[in-house]
């Protein structure tokens, strides 16, 4: 017997769209229904395994019963925008998946699938009716099952008419008689007023239906009821007749529509999921037409021999993918494999194996291929493997393109820059991921990654940002990996004492003043000692008791003298285990520390720091601030020098929204902060206060950040109504950047992105979000974005241009770090003053802006000093 699947689509889309989280495309185009709903689609797909699909659909256009009843589903909310959306998208991918579409105006997606499946029925085809919708039970028989989802989309109750009367103890179509008397909330249907759920389905369990209940209403007992009853006698019956699902509809059905699909097409899926962003359901198409077998030629090299006869093969472009031991720890970085990649072929290379044989030998061989500047060179996420050339003294040349940090250009969203998913997002492919040469079919991908790349960088006027700052940029940080910063160990363990004694101090502070010991760093006694011993308001209550998280404590700092003291002990502990121990981890042999920079982390386009994050350290207690007396020059004459941008995203905000007031106000050289307080505080700028140029500070950075009225209320601990007032004399004495605030955001909801001053670009799908508190979030990242992300560019520009400048003028002295706005170098004794002006000229000059850059210059002979 041949099956159907019929899709209540609508109901099906409405129960995905509420089930997941928020999801968009990198276009900011909502995909969570449609996601959750091809999904399910799977699921049943491979539990029934129909002959054909068919998915009906409802139209805008009234219905026959809207003509009969025009209070026929009033009240129901609007379809969310973000929900309407996805209907087009999820009807052309059916089309494409062969699945028929039915709509008719007129008549609903229920009417349609009562006629389809009746249809069936009569020509000995089973059915499978998959919806949200309980109304579409009535149709349930021994030939059609009724899924109902549940919980979302993930679970389903399954019924055909025995198992409903068996449940119901009614028969399906008696179904539309307990609607009939009960009526329906979500479809506006009447019923009759005072019978509920129970009370109707032991009426029609007792009469059989509607009408036999009125015929028999002096038999029924209860005073109440019976009046309902008979002052409503023609409601029941019409609300009967609007529950009825309509098995007529006027459509042309053939044996072939519920009998057979159209072929799906593969390759226009490919596309659309690839435009959607939907690897894991990519996966789930296979094409027929080509072999799950890999047809890559997969050729494996393990001796020198065939190293050597293999580079010198080589002419004019390489793809190369690679694999290190240990990435984190410099003294251990080896590499193990290198893979190159051709189209349709992939040469896995043991290096680990080769080195082996003879080390000496093997590196000569592959610097002869990486010195080649005649062999360009496309590499995946190559920062590291540059940092092992760095390590065995090869120079790489000819390397022009980075596939992982062109992707992280493109779209900054992502987790992950990894080759197989550039595969899935850029070319749709699904290699088995269980196969022993994976690495070889990978890096097969690379020229066509490659080329799909470089023209979208191109194409989204790119080729600047990538070209001159983010792919130099990659030596730069190569180079400050392998350089490292020197340690001074004697001082490390001379802080842990001291860390160690400072906490004691302040736990036995803590229980003096509770008057008992517990464990601090346990939210639950904490709780109990705060809450109920000291009897401080609760302000926030978790599944485990009571919240004592930072944003509470901070709330309570005035009501108890203990308050204050928690939060530094929280923080000296941090800071004593991530950087007093956590330093001490990851000393290398040289006595250095490698920090590792990451360039596709971060959405905003800044760099970040790991093993360890020296971006980090706190600095709001002198104990935070002390850890950087550990970071010391690599000579004892050397000299730490720390060149900081001053207020770098003020300045940004300034040259972007070209208000005159804030440029007049760089360019004049006048303390910002105190500008603003005297516009703010209307006062003239010599009775500004240290309070009132602390306020105006808050509002600057705030404005920068999108901030509330009510967060920088929180802020300030001032009333809201100050906050607004405080903001709303800030943007009328900046009016352009009040300008700028509105354009970035309407901007935003246009295109979905934002861009910076070199045109890097940030998605913002949060400001579609119907919901508000996501919506307005998306508002702060869009005017934060363009502010932020330049800031970025320029520090990173200025990175580029001082790297090049001391190579260029054959300095021995080093970039060694970069934290935020801030440039850290080791500077040899001699060239210090030559060193210092360089190094402010080229931040100063990395780009030009409507203000001046400020650059502030400190040194010393620890990293605290030179701040």
């Amino acid at each position: 017997m041949k099956k159907l699947l019929i899709l209540d689509s609508n109901s099906l889309m409405n129960r995905a769209f509420y089930a997941l989280p928020p999801l968009t495309n990198s276009d900011g185009i909502n995909t969570n229904a449609i996601y959750g709903f091809i999904n399910m689609l799977f699921k049943i797909k491979d539990e029934i395994n129909p002959d054909s699909i068919i998915a009906t659909f409802d139209l805008k256009a009234p219905t026959f019963r809207h003509k009969e009843y025009a209070e026929y589903k009033a009240g129901r909310n609007k379809m969310p925008p973000e929900l309407a959306e996805q209907f087009p998208i999820i009807k052309d991918l059916f089309k494409l998946m062969g699945i028929k579409i039915f709509e008719i105006e007129g008549f609903e997606a229920d009417d349609l699938i009562g006629t389809v499946s009746k249809f069936a029925e009569n020509n000995a085809t089973e059915v499978a009716i998959v919806t949200g919708d309980k109304d579409a039970l009535q149709l349930a028989s021994d030939s059609t099952k009724v899924i109902i989802t549940k919980k979302g989309v993930s679970e389903t109750a399954v019924y055909d008419s025995k198992t409903f009367i068996d449940e119901f103890e009614v028969t399906p179509t008696q179904f539309i008689d307990v609607k009939g008397l009960m009526g329906d909330k979500s479809d506006n249907i009447p019923g009759v007023p005072g019978v509920g759920e129970k009370t109707a389905f032991k009426l029609i369990k007792e009469y059989g239906s509607v009408e036999e209940v009125m015929k028999n209403i002096d038999n029924i007992p209860g005073k109440k009821l019976k009046e309902n009853l008979e002052n409503n006698v023609e409601q029941a019956i019409f609300s009967k007749k609007l529950a009825t699902i309509m098995r007529e509809v006027p459509i042309e059905l053939t044996l072939d529509d519920i009998n057979s699909m159209e072929k799906e097409n593969i390759a226009e899926i490919k596309k659309m999921l690839i435009k959607l962003e939907m690897k894991s359901i990519l996966a789930k198409f296979k094409d027929d037409t080509v072999s799950e077998e890999s047809t890559v030629e997969i050729k494996k090299i393990h001796n020198i021999k065939e190293m050597k006869e293999l580079f010198l093969e080589k002419k004019n472009r390489i793809y190369i993918d690679y694999t290190l031991s240990d990435a984190s720890i410099y003294s251990k970085l080896e590499l193990e494999y290198l893979v190159l990649g051709e189209d349709n072929k992939g040469i896995i290379i043991y290096f680990k194996d080769i080195i082996s044989e003879n080390k000496d030998e093997a590196l000569k061989v592959l610097r002869t291929l990486m010195e080649d500047e005649n062999i360009k060179k496309v590499i995946h996420d190559g920062k590291n493997f540059v940092t092992y050339l760095n390590k065995n003294k090869i120079e790489i040349k000819g390397f022009d393109f980075d596939t992982a940090i062109a992707a992280y250009l493109i779209d900054s969203s992502k987790n992950k820059y990894e080759i197989l998913e550039l595969v899935n997002r850029y070319i749709g492919d699904n290699p088995n991921t269980e196969d022993e040469n994976l690495k070889g079919i990978l890096s097969s991908y690379l020229p066509e990654i490659y080329e799909e790349l470089k023209e979208t960088l191109h194409k989204e006027n790119m080729d600047k940002l990538y070209y001159e700052v983010e792919h130099p940029l990659i030596y730069v940080l190569s180079s400050m990996e392998s350089i490292g910063f020197n340690i001074n160990k004697g001082m490390l363990d001379e802080l842990q004492i001291k860390f160690k004694k400072e906490i004691e101090e302040t736990q036995n502070e803590i229980y003096k003043l509770s008057e008992e010991e517990f464990n601090i760093s346990s939210p639950k006694q904490l709780g109990k000692i705060l809450f109920e011993k000291l009897d401080l308001p609760v302000l926030k209550k978790t599944k485990t008791g009571y919240s004592t998280n930072q944003e509470v404590l901070e709330k309570l700092i005035d009501k108890h003298e203990i308050i204050p003291k928690i939060m530094y002990y929280r923080q000296i502990t941090k800071i004593n285990s991530t950087y007093v121990e956590g330093l001490k981890n990851v000393i290398d042999e040289d006595g250095r520390i490698h920090s590792n920079f990451n360039q596709t982390v971060t959405t905003t386009g800044r760099l970040s720091s790991t093993e360890p994050n020296l971006q980090n350290i706190p600095i709001k207690y002198e104990m935070g601030r002390e850890i950087r007396k550990v970071f010391i020059p690599m000579e004892e004459t050397d000299i730490l020098v720390s060149c900081d941008y001053s207020q770098i995203e003020l300045r940004v905000l300034a040259h972007i929204a070209g208000d005159e007031n804030m440029i007049d106000a760089f360019e004049h050289h006048s303390d910002i902060h105190t500008k603003t307080a005297s516009e703010v505080f209307k006062v003239p700028i010599d009775e500004v206060t240290s309070l009132m140029r602390s306020r105006a500070k808050a509002v600057n950075f705030g404005i920068v950040y999108g901030i509330s009225a009510f967060s920088l209320a929180e802020d300030l601990k001032i009333s809201k109504k100050e906050a607004e007032e405080y903001m709303s004399i800030y943007l009328e004495r900046y009016p352009k950047i009040k300008e700028y605030l509105e354009n970035v955001v309407k901007e935003a909801q246009e295109k979905g992105y934002v861009l910076t001053i070199l045109n890097r670009r940030r998605f913002i799908p949060e400001i579609k979000a119907s919901n508000k508190i996501v919506k307005a979030l998306g508002d702060r990242l869009a005017m934060n974005a363009p502010i932020q992300g330049s800031a970025a560019d320029i520090i990173k520009l200025a990175m580029v241009n001082v790297y090049n400048k001391l190579n260029e003028k054959n300095l021995k002295s080093e970039l060694i770090l970069q934290v935020h706005d801030e440039l850290i170098l080791n500077v040899k004794k001699e060239e210090f003053e030559e060193v210092k002006k360089l190094v402010a000229e080229e931040m100063e000059n990395a780009i030009k802006l409507k203000v001046a850059l400020d650059v502030d210059v400190n040194f010393g002979k620890t990293w605290y000093d030179a701040k």
